[in-house]
């Protein structure tokens, strides 16, 4: 894990990033979206300004994955830890994703974005998960850049759940040898690439319970700044970083 300490906004020609993304083989970006809370208490707003701020950062991020040709991006929104904050912060969140999935949707589908969610969305309310399905249904048959968003998401909980669909397929005689590839097959994240890259915003140094399974040979870059100051430059930042370290997949 590399903490980065002083980031220069850089303007970059959008056809050398997309190059270096080639030439890594950058197929997927996974995020950690922290500090919306910390950049709205600087600021003396409340928590909910950083959350809103929070959303116009992902629509940045989506925009530049698109120009850069990146195919996957997976963004952890909400952990199953979440539902310990106050009552009113996760009732707004759950109402901000509503909302922003009610407003954005028209465009995303036009941006040929495909949306998908990982994580146990049946704990949210009927009148969420039907907007949830409207959104996977709406963008199903696009082809631009994937975007995962990982609501009441925690991997051990995705694990634990793999484990037992696992254990019970095997007892039904519907599989035999178990592998890493199968494993992967019943996760939420099956038929979709490891991330190659890992970024966390808001300077903490750790994973928080986020895709353990699949990061086990990604990159990680942690940034200073927190998420609602992520733009274009930052990303690509995080790609001309990507391009120096040397991928040796455990050998």
């Amino acid at each position: 894990m590399v903490y980065l300490k002083c980031w220069k906004v850089i303007k970059v020609k959008m056809e050398n990033i997309r190059e270096l993304v080639k030439a890594n083989n950058l197929k997927h970006i996974a995020i950690i979206m922290d500090g919306n809370r910390r950049w709205a208490k600087e600021r003396n707003l409340p928590s909910a300004v950083g959350h809103k701020k929070g959303v116009d950062s992902l629509k940045a991020a989506m925009r530049a994955c698109d120009d850069f040709g990146i195919k996957f991006l997976t963004v952890y929104a909400f952990s199953t830890e979440n539902w310990n904050r106050k009552p009113e912060e996760v009732s707004f969140l759950m109402d901000l994703l509503g909302q922003t999935l009610k407003k954005e949707l028209k465009e995303m589908y036009e941006n040929n974005v495909v949306i998908n969610f990982i994580g146990d969305t049946t704990k949210l309310s009927v009148k969420l998960q039907e907007i949830l399905n409207n959104a996977v249904e709406t963008t199903r048959n696009n082809t631009g850049v994937n975007l995962q968003i990982a609501f009441n998401y925690g991997a051990r909980a995705e694990i634990t759940r793999a484990a037992a669909l696992i254990a019970e397929d095997f007892k039904s005689g519907k599989i035999g040898h178990i592998t890493e590839e199968l494993v992967s097959a019943y996760l939420y994240t099956s038929g979709i690439p490891d991330p190659d890259l890992l970024i966390r915003t808001g300077g903490e140094m750790r994973v928080s319970n986020y895709l353990l399974w699949q990061i086990a040979y990604s990159e990680f870059i942690v940034l200073p700044s927190y998420w609602p100051e992520f733009n274009k430059d930052t990303l690509a930042e995080c790609i001309i970083e990507f391009n120096r370290r040397s991928r040796r997949w455990g050998k």
